[in-house]
């Protein structure tokens, strides 16, 4: 189950089909690597870059490697960006396959990691070094890659530290490919040039505990809660913005710890999530959310936290750049490639920090799930579109 470090080149798989197949056999389930980032950095080096491991370590997470890899050392610099990691398979025994053998049945190759995302980077590797094969390094510009090995996890010891190591180097890119699964139904339906925030807050209303068949003598949270949560969901917190759809808040868990019917409870809890647009902060949705509250209950009523907040907002305005991937895209697929914002968050949520990104990969309909598969063609395909951006962006 290791593979071969020179690939599955049997005359049936492409280079990218193989890499995918190597990269699925190590069952990288975050924090461990088990060997796929050897892998990676083996191709690189044997195709000229310049490759540089980098363990990152914090107290109270796990320690994580990463592989940062770049030929030139000029401008303009393309950067594709993705990770190796990978959520836990689940029960196995309900998979078709083993989830870490990377089988190919009637045209679609099954593993965990297959579409998320070994087989974008497996497909931007291949299309680098058919760029490399042909036109030899650039001459003007440079092409790296920055590879996680903690997006599934904490995203503590990954790309954060990644991108503060780059910046200290004096090394910076000028524009960022990330190879999340990006697509719904077919390859080239969707480039995500933005994602939105997500802030996570919760609240306690807390009352006196008693029997039932005596409220006076007790003060039941639950009926402030259910005001607070109104006021919560009340009205929307905007209509949406250019890119963006509304921001959204979501209650996500109630919780009054209480199994007893005889017994009015002592406290109440209530999670929440905030899936935000680029019209709020996390500190401005604080504030808001605060007031909101505040509208139904005096403050000595409740209690409000929220827990710390990496997962800000951002947007890659249409241009130059965002054009180029999006003509490569429809002149493989034949299809003109929506601009998105929706969905989750990623890692190019820290990239955007430091440059312009946007995401571009292969279908996610199973992504996370058991059978987790994509078509060997859409691998084929995502490798030439790929190539065409490399390509274009050096002409």
């Amino acid at each position: 189950m290791d593979g071969d470090l020179d690939g599955d080149l049997d005359g049936e798989t492409s280079p990218s089909v193989a890499l995918t197949r190597d990269l699925i056999r190590r069952p990288s389930v975050t924090p461990a690597d088990a060997g796929a980032l050897d892998i990676l950095q083996a191709r690189l080096d044997a195709a000229g870059f310049k490759t540089h491991r980098l363990p990152f370590s914090e107290a109270g997470t796990p320690d994580i490697d990463n592989l940062y890899a770049r030929v030139g050392d000029s401008a303009p610099f393309l950067l594709f960006a993705g990770h190796t990691d990978v959520v836990p398979p689940g029960d196995s025994a309900k998979w078709s396959v083993d989830p870490f053998a990377g089988e190919i049945i009637e045209g679609e190759l099954y593993g965990r990691g297959a579409a998320d995302m070994k087989g974008g980077i497996a497909a931007f590797a291949a299309a680098a070094f058919r760029h490399l094969e042909q036109h030899g390094a650039p001459k003007k510009g440079s092409i790296g890659f920055l590879i996680t090995g903690d997006e599934e996890g904490p995203a503590i010891n990954g790309t954060v530290k990644m991108l503060q190591w780059l910046a200290e180097r004096g090394e910076s890119f000028d524009h960022c490919v990330v190879g999340e699964p990006t697509n719904a139904q077919d390859l080239g339906d969707m480039i995500k040039i933005g994602r939105r925030g997500s802030l996570n807050g919760r609240l306690v209303v807390r009352g006196k505990q008693g029997h039932v068949a005596y409220p006076h003598r007790a003060d039941n949270p639950v009926p402030h809660l259910l005001a607070l949560c109104a006021a919560l969901k009340g009205e929307p917190l905007d209509k949406g913005t250019d890119w963006f759809d509304a921001s959204n808040l979501e209650i996500t868990s109630i919780d009054i710890g209480n199994e007893a019917t005889n017994v009015i409870p002592g406290a109440a809890r209530v999670r929440f999530n905030i899936r935000f647009n680029d019209l709020w902060t996390p500190q401005t949705l604080e504030t808001e959310i605060r007031r909101r509250l505040l509208t139904a209950r005096p403050a000595e009523q409740f209690e409000l936290g929220f827990d710390p907040c990496n997962a800000v907002s951002f947007v890659t305005k249409p241009g130059e750049f965002t054009e180029k991937v999006a003509k490569a895209i429809e002149a493989e697929t034949g299809r003109r490639p929506e601009f998105s914002t929706s969905g989750g968050t990623s890692d190019a949520r820290f990239i955007s920090q430091y440059g312009p990104v946007v995401e571009f990969g292969l279908v996610g309909k199973t992504m996370h799930q058991i059978d987790e598969r994509v078509a060997v063609s859409d691998i084929d395909g995502l490798t030439r579109i790929y190539a065409r951006i490399i390509d274009a962006y050096f002409a």
